[in-house]
């Protein structure tokens, strides 16, 4: 199966930190832009950061595994390879997780890693990979 790309797009208060942060931390290619947006290449996908001076970005939170998972939040699922690597530069960077990179169901169905963090707007961010990607939707 070939997944198509998803299309997000979401408020930031400064263009100039978006960029700093998606292009310059997370990798992102920078596609097109305006003085009011600016559209990103997130591994495939194309998520555009629309400039709203004003924003604030929700407080809300649901408890999973004893954290507070911020929602809302998007990301993206990678090879755990890859998982691991974005974990070990982000954290060099010195970036504040919200939940710092870990390990869930280890030896169980959906084992997965998982991370959350915020961009410079305050959007909330997950980073996850799944030991088997088999399992992204697997219930037992």
């Amino acid at each position: 199966m070939t997944l198509q790309p998803f299309h997000l797009a979401f408020p930031v208060h400064d263009l100039a930190a978006a960029r700093g942060f998606y292009v310059g931390l997370l990798g992102c290619k920078e596609g097109r832009s305006s003085d009011q947006w600016i559209d990103f290449d997130l591994r495939g996908h194309q998520i555009v950061a629309h400039l709203d001076p004003d924003m604030r970005p929700p407080a809300t939170s649901n408890p999973v595994d004893g954290h507070e998972v911020p929602v809302p939040h998007f990301g993206i699922v990678l090879e755990w390879d890859d998982w691991q690597a974005l974990a070990e530069r982000l954290t060099a960077a010195g970036v504040r997780f919200g939940i710092a990179p870990y390990v869930r169901f280890a030896g169980q169905v959906g084992e997965q890693a998982t991370m959350f963090f915020r961009d410079p707007s305050g959007n909330a961010l997950e980073f996850k990979a799944f030991r088997d990607i088999g399992q992204l939707f697997a219930t037992d």
